[in-house]
């Protein structure tokens, strides 16, 4: 284990040290377990109580920018890479599991984590104090982008809790129809929307094939996968009028590869898969034309530490219900990706994309 000692050395975090992002071992293994079975081993371990950290964020951004990752490649991680690879990961059979898994969890839980709109995708900070606030520019960025004018008729592409559909069909006058995978996204939305032009509906987007004027994915197509990444293309395709708008909002990768973070898929989004832009853009050729696309990952740091500071604050009222093992899994799913988003690992996302042949030029929007 020495030198999984000295690669973490390397990266400026010590075993059993001071500073708040230093690993303190509570029962031996921890490194071992680590070293056999890569992000699987060490997140399990921590969930297990065998280690702690103060600062968590600031573990992984440094993990991260020191690429430790890429220099141990354990049997169980190659071989998750290789299953991702050859299998089709996100059937339409599969496409549940993510739902009753995850977003089924509980829309109490969700409520305290999240602002006051439930909006569980990366909130934009520019000029915003608050997380209610960062998220409602982000909402109104995504409704200007798409130029929405009043009685368009909206379709959202995994809509969660319906906070996009809200903040549209009250701010802008539009009609909204979203498809979710969550029976209890579905329910808390519909009676969240209740009185305005929303309609939630429990289905998967393969089953979609109507017009609609503009299209919005926001934190959905990390959970396609690439073999899909073509179709879901098609379904907007279909969907979206000739001279109509689409908004792709979705967290990326930088580079090429196959699956996500074993943990993550076991624990947290079963079966997801990060895309690149060379996928992305692959999977517009022919069918859209690429009008924006908007970097602001680094928001994703800010936004993940507001949904952690939630969930701590509120943990008396769901530590018996969820336990204390919960806690730690949710700890590490939140801080681990802020620490991800920080060193610029993964990315953040809009793609504004609009149909070939359509008239008039595309007025970018300033922030």
């Amino acid at each position: 284990m020495r030198a999984a000692q000295a690669l973490l050395e390397a990266a400026d975090i010590r075993l059993d040290g001071q500073r708040p992002w230093d690993m303190r071992l509570l029962r031996p293994g921890v490194l071992e377990r680590a070293v056999q079975q890569g992000t699987l081993g060490l997140g399990e371990s921590y969930m297990d109580g065998w280690w702690d950290c103060e600062r968590l964020d600031e573990l992984f951004d440094r993990l991260l920018r020191a690429d430790l990752g890429s220099r141990l490649q354990p049997v169980a991680a190659v071989l998750y890479q290789l299953r991702a690879r050859w299998l089709n990961l996100q059937t339409e059979a599969r496409a549940w599991q993510v739902g009753r898994i995850h977003y089924d969890l509980g829309n109490d839980f969700y409520a305290a984590m999240l602002d006051r709109r439930m909006t569980y995708t990366c909130a934009f900070w520019d000029g915003a104090a608050t997380l209610d606030a960062a998220q409602e520019r982000k909402l109104d960025l995504v409704c200007r982008k798409l130029q929405l004018e009043p009685g368009m008729r909206v379709l959202d592409i995994g809509c969660g809790w319906g906070s996009f559909m809200q903040f549209a069909a009250e701010r802008y006058g539009v009609h909204c129809v979203g498809v979710t995978i969550s029976a209890e996204q579905a329910a808390l939305g519909a009676e969240r929307c209740a009185g305005l032009p929303v309609e939630f509906r429990l289905a998967d987007y393969r089953s979609l094939d109507e017009r609609f004027d503009r299209v919005a994915s926001l934190g959905m197509f990390e959970h396609v996968g690439q073999k899909n990444h073509a179709i879901y293309m098609d379904v907007i395709k279909r969907c979206l009028a000739p001279d109509g708008l689409a908004l792709l909002h979705t967290i990326g990768r930088n580079e090429h590869g196959h699956g996500t973070d074993p943990w993550i898929h076991r624990y947290i989004f079963p079966n997801g898969e990060l895309p690149t832009i060379a996928q992305i853009g692959r999977a517009c050729e022919r069918r859209f034309v690429v009008e924006d696309l908007h970097n602001f990952g680094a928001d994703y740091d800010r936004t993940l530490l507001s949904w952690h500071a939630n969930v701590q604050a509120a943990w008396p009222r769901f530590a018996e219900r969820l336990g204390s093992r919960f806690q730690r899994m949710w700890r590490y799913y939140l801080l681990s990706c802020a620490g991800a988003f920080r060193a610029r690992d993964i990315q953040l996302w809009q793609w504004v994309l609009s149909p070939p042949g359509r008239r008039g030029v595309y007025a970018r929007v300033s922030s």
